[in-house]
């Protein structure tokens, strides 16, 4: 079954258009034709989950990043002083928006890891956690993840009556290492060419693929990489930054095209969790031996996995380095303990390299955007006529 297909055969800038109307669409269509086809659809909180298990499982996995609905019945399960990303997944699921038929989260943050047992009380299908390891650097780490990525392949067996064979899971890592290729292509052209790609673009782009099978995904960039690269935008005289801060929580898209508007943003970790594995991963030998290293070996980062080969101010660093970039923007969500405890250190670290660097809070249901705006464009003409 083709879930979504109403790219096909347009032109970037309709495509472009038709993923951020799915993206921003509240009522998740595509998610409601999988159950509506009697498929099983298998929700997961951010920011990495391995994906491969649930498709080779034959589930849609689908990531739970929020949404800007009006949280009618959600706060009440939660304290005040959070951010918005749990209440708005929540209210998703009570208000039958979205059905699944599992949930798992991860220990990332004090929310998050509260998440299954919220989950539980209110729903009958299975809420789980799954344990990825909290010391990366122990050398049973791998065999240890391996083994709970085996316990999970257990628990979606049981729901979907379908067994998780080895080939299945040779087929899913094949399929993923396909899509992580393409998402690195769209990511080279922001850093190579970034005139011919927006962050706002990019991000829709990229989002979609959460919502869709993944082999859908792959065959919607085959069609657009060729035609971002074939734009015939100008050069213009705007600065290459860097922006850190959207690794959970996600700021608006409008928000995201005020940014691009005003520079060039070379890089990010928008949606991290989706480009975490920065390398193919083998499907020879023992498969989910090989996802459960790629996480920890071939990896992004992010203020939630704490690895002591992965500094957070040293990898933002390279990041900079890597994008040729000019400056950074520093964003966190509001009420995000992880974000905004690395603002601190990473504006430490700015200031001792002499990088200059803008700092910002968001919110997903954010609507004014004047005063970003005009603060971003200030903190761009210090640079271009400094």
């Amino acid at each position: 079954m083709t879930l979504w297909d109403a790219w096909k055969n347009k032109s970037l800038d309709e495509t472009i258009g038709l993923c951020r109307d799915l993206v921003e669409d509240t009522d998740f269509p595509t998610v409601k034709k999988w159950k509506a086809a009697g498929g099983k659809t298998l929700g997961h909180f951010q920011v990495y989950f391995p994906e491969e298990i649930a498709h080779a499982a034959g589930m849609l996995p689908v990531k739970l990043r929020g949404s800007q609905v009006d949280r009618k019945k959600a706060d009440a399960h939660f304290g005040s002083y959070i951010c918005s990303i749990p209440r708005s997944s929540l209210e998703l699921c009570l208000s039958n928006t979205l059905d699944l038929d599992m949930f798992v989260t991860q220990p990332i943050c004090d929310v998050a890891r509260n998440l299954a047992g919220i989950w539980a009380r209110n729903f009958k299908y299975p809420a789980q956690i799954l344990y990825l390891p909290q010391n990366a650097n122990s050398a049973y780490s791998s065999t240890y993840l391996r083994d709970e990525y085996a316990r999970l392949a257990r628990e979606l067996e049981k729901i979907t009556g379908t067994l998780i064979t080895d080939a299945a899971l040779q087929n899913s890592i094949r399929v993923f290492n396909e899509n992580r290729r393409g998402l690195r292509k769209l990511y080279d052209i922001k850093r190579e060419t970034p005139w011919l790609l927006g962050i706002d673009e990019a991000f829709v782009l990229v989002a979609v693929g959460a919502m869709i099978p993944r082999e859908e995904h792959n065959a919607l960039l085959a069609q657009v990489i060729p035609q971002i690269q074939a734009r015939t935008a100008k050069k213009q005289d705007r600065i290459r930054v860097v922006f850190e801060g959207g690794f959970c929580e996600l700021p608006p898209v409008d928000l995201l095209r005020v940014i691009g508007q005003s520079c060039y943003v070379v890089d990010d970790d928008l949606l991290i969790g989706l480009r975490w594995i920065l390398e193919d991963v083998s499907s020879d030998g023992d498969v989910l031996h090989n996802l459960a290293d790629a996480y920890l070996n071939k990896s992004s980062y992010s203020p939630v996995q704490h690895d002591l080969r992965k500094p957070k101010e040293k990898m933002l660093m390279q990041r900079v380095k890597n994008a040729n970039a000019q400056a950074a923007i520093v964003t966190a969500a509001k009420m995000c303990e992880p974000g905004l405890d690395e603002q601190v250190a990473y504006s430490k670290t700015f200031d001792e390299h002499n990088i200059p660097y803008f700092i910002s809070e968001f919110e997903e249901k954010m609507t004014g955007f004047d005063h970003v705006q005009i603060q971003l464009e200030t903190f761009v003409e210090s640079i271009l006529f400094e």
